[in-house]
Parts: C-alpha cells; sequence; structure tokens
C-alpha cells in the first residue's frame, strides 16, 4: 500500500472508532474492532488497481477473501457504494466505513461537500453521467449521514476534534 493511501485509511479508522464506539455505547450491535481492520483495509485494492485498472474495492474484498479476512471483505467491498442499503435495517459496519470513507479527503476530515467536489473533480471527467451517479452516490451517503447521527450525541462537525483524539493502534 502506498504511503498516502496508508496515511488515508488510518484516518478513515480513526473516524469509523470514533462513529462505533459511540454507536456502541448507544447500545448498538457493532463491532468495534470489525469496524477497525474494515476501515484499515478497506482501499487495500487500491494500489494494484493504480497499476492494473479495475474496481479497487472489489479488488480489496478479494484480497481480504484471499488472505482469510472474510469478515472484512464485504465491507472493503462496498466502501464505496453500498449495494443494497435498507433505511429500516440495523446499522452495520459497512455503512459506517462507508460514511468514514466519504469524510476523509486524503488524511484529512472534511465535509461530505468538499469530499464530494473533490471526487467529481477528480474521477467524473467531462462525463455528466459519471457526476451524477457520484452525486447519487453521496446522496445515500448524507441519508446515512442523518441516520447514524440521529443516534450519536455529538455532530458531524465534530469528528475532526474527536478522531484526532482516537488511537487505533
Amino acid at each position: 500500500m502506498l504511503d498516502h493511501i496508508r496515511a488515508h485509511s488510518v484516518m478513515v479508522a480513526r473516524v469509523a472508532r470514533v462513529i462505533a464506539r459511540s454507536l456502541k455505547r448507544e447500545g448498538m450491535a457493532v463491532s468495534v474492532s470489525k469496524v477497525t481492520v474494515g476501515a484499515l483495509l478497506h482501499d487495500i485494492g487500491k494500489t494494484a488497481s493504480l497499476t492494473a485498472g479495475g474496481d479497487h474495492a472489489e479488488m480489496g474484498r478479494l484480497i481480504c477473501i484471499e488472505n482469510q479476512f472474510s469478515e472484512v471483505a464485504d465491507i472493503v467491498g462496498e466502501h464505496v457504494k453500498i449495494k443494497h442499503y435498507r433505511p429500516e435495517a440495523d446499522l452495520s459496519e459497512k455503512e459506517i466505513v462507508y460514511y468514514s470513507d466519504k469524510r476523509v479527503n486524503h488524511d484529512q476530515i472534511v465535509s461530505l461537500d468538499e469530499r464530494l467536489a473533490y471526487i467529481l473533480e477528480r474521477y467524473g471527467g467531462n462525463h455528466e453521467w459519471v457526476h451524477q451517479r457520484i452525486r447519487e452516490n453521496f446522496e445515500l451517503c448524507r441519508r446515512v449521514e442523518a441516520r447514524l447521527f440521529g443516534l450519536l450525541d455529538f455532530a458531524p462537525d465534530s469528528l475532526p476534534r474527536l478522531a484526532g483524539r482516537e488511537a487505533i493502534f
């Protein structure tokens, strides 16, 4: 894993741990260790996809399975886009890592609007259909954010302060 991808993954893990630990305190059945491992590994396929092409989330899912990390394979495989989001279902580790990844640009915690602007510029190209799909994914992320923070005793803008104090190792 390239150094900048590792730094991004560590910050995503910090954000995800803050959320998971807080949800656990609120009585939710989430695994803090599964969230942490899933967040640390979420971009494990990124370096390979940069050289060979392909879907880095799916590559990461397969890497997890090949290395007996099947418990977090779906978290890694769906960190870019949740495949079957059900708002009536309990929140899972998958949604926590998915949301946390959208809040970290490089190794800095940013708002969803800031991350969306970066993703559109970096990956959208001049294709309106790509921009539309990215925007739709971020609309889903906003719904996940509303659900998460409807259960938590802090606001999304508190994450930089809270995650800065979160130790993961």
